[in-house]
C-alpha cells in the first residue's frame, strides 16, 4: 500500500506544512516529501532542532526538489506565525514538539507551553484555514502506568509525567475538534523512535544515539535501573511511512483515531546494549571487555512498553519495513559518517 501511495503522491503533487522540519523527524519526513516531488512549506523554532539536518536533507535531494521546500523559523506558540503557515496547504504534518520526560518533570510549564498550546494555536489555524487533515505526533507515554502488554489503544492508564499529559491533551483536543469542526485529525503514538539525525548531546538525548555517542567516544554507556526494562523500538523510517499514509487516506473510519507505530517488538536496555556494542565493535575493537554501568530508575519511565500495531495495519495499512536490527544498521552507518569523534 505504501509504494501505491508513493506512486499517487507524485502523480499528484500536494502542498504540505510540516512543523518542527529542522528536527530529528522532521527532517526525515521533509527528505520523503521532497523526493516525491512535494511542495514543503516548514516551520522549526530551532529550540531542539538544527539547520544541519536542513543541509543534510538538500545534499541528499535534487535542486528541484529543494526548490519545492519553504523554511520559516517560527514558533507554534506563535499565533500569527501558524496562521500565515496553513495558507494554502493541504495538510498538515505537526511533529513540533519539546520531547523528553525528564524535561517535562523539570520544566512543566515549558512543556505545556509547546506541546499543548502550540498545538491548539495550529490546529485552530488550520481549522481556520480550511484544512481538514491534521497529522500529529502523540506518544506511546499516554499509556502511563497501565500494565497490559501489548498496548492497545483504547485502554490506557494513570500518566506520569507532564509530558504524557500533554499528549493525551492533544489527542483530546483533536477528538473535540473533530466533532466540532469536521476536521479529520489523525494522531499516531510513537513508540521509541531512533534513526541518523537523531542528536546524540544534551541532558534529554534519547537513549540510542547517546550510547552509540559514548561508545564511539570511548565513555561510559549509564543505562537507568536493572537493564531489564524493555522498549518497542522503531527506526524512522516506519514513522514517515505512518505519516504520511495518515495524510493520504481516504477511509473516514481511520480519521480522528489514535494510532501505535512501532514493531511490535520488545527489546530491554541490556539486549540493546549488547546490539549497539556488537555493530560498533568492528570499529571500535576496545569494545570487546566493555560493560555499561548501572544506576537508580529514572523517574516518570514505565517499566515494560510494547505496541499492538493491529490498528494501523487495518486501517492505515501501516506495515513497519525495519525491525531494530535493520535500523540500527543503518543509525550506526550515519553515527558514524556524522558523529563528531575520529574514526
Amino acid at each position: 500500500m505504501f509504494e501505491q501511495l508513493k506512486q499517487q503522491l507524485l502523480a499528484h503533487p500536494k502542498a504540505w506544512l510540516l512543523t518542527g522540519v529542522a528536527g530529528f523527524i522532521g527532517s526525515n519526513l521533509l527528505e520523503a516529501l521532497l523526493r516525491l516531488d512535494q511542495q514543503v512549506i516548514g516551520i522549526d523554532n530551532l529550540s531542539t532542532g538544527n539547520t544541519r539536518n536542513l543541509d543534510q536533507v538538500r545534499d541528499r535531494v535534487t535542486l528541484a526538489q529543494w526548490a519545492r521546500f519553504r523554511f520559516t523559523e517560527a514558533d507554534i506558540c506563535d499565533r500569527a506565525a501558524c496562521r500565515r503557515a496553513v495558507v494554502g496547504v493541504d495538510a498538515v504534518l505537526h511533529q513540533a514538539a519539546l520531547g523528553s520526560v525528564p524535561r517535562s518533570i523539570e520544566h512543566p510549564l515549558v512543556s505545556h507551553d509547546s506541546n499543548v498550546n502550540g498545538f491548539l494555536n495550529l490546529l485552530d489555524a488550520a481549522r481556520e484555514a480550511g484544512v481538514k487533515r491534521f497529522v500529529y505526533a502523540s506518544s506511546s507515554s499516554v499509556y502511563g502506568d497501565d500494565p497490559g502488554l501489548p498496548k492497545v489503544e483504547q485502554k490506557v492508564g494513570k500518566l506520569l509525567s507532564p509530558y504524557a499529559a500533554t499528549k493525551a491533551i492533544n489527542e483530546v483536543y483533536a477528538a473535540v475538534y473533530a466533532q466540532c469542526y469536521g476536521m479529520e485529525p489523525i494522531g499516531l503514538r510513537y513508540f521509541n523512535v531512533f534513526g541518523p539525525r537523531q542528536d546524540p548531546e544534551g541532558p534529554y538525548a534519547a537513549v540510542i544515539p547517546k550510547w552509540v555517542d559514548a561508545m564511539l567516544r570511548g565513555d561510559p554507556v549509564y543505562i537507568n535501573g536493572d537493564g531489564e526494562t524493555s522498549r518497542d523500538f522503531c527506526y524512522v523510517a516506519n514513522v514517515v511511512q505512518a505519516n504520511l499514509l495518515a495524510a493520504a487516506t481516504t477511509n473516514a473510519a481511520a480519521w480522528n483515531e489514535a494510532y501505535n507505530i512501532a514493531v511490535a517488538g520488545r527489546t530491554t536496555l541490556n539486549e540493546l546494549y549488547e546490539v549497539i556494542r556488537q555493530g560498533l565493535l568492528p570499529r571500535r575493537p576496545e569494545l570487546a571487555s566493555a560493560k555499561p554501568l548501572y544506576r537508580d530508575f529514572r523517574a516518570g519511565d514505565v517499566r515494560h512498553s510494547q505496541a499492538d500495531i493491529t490498528k494501523a495495519r487495518k486501517l492505515l495499512g501501516y506495515e513497519p519495513t525495519h525491525t531494530i536490527e535493520q535500523g540500527l544498521a543503518e543509525s550506526l552507518e550515519w553515527y558514524v559518517a556524522n558523529g563528531t569523534t575520529d574514526l
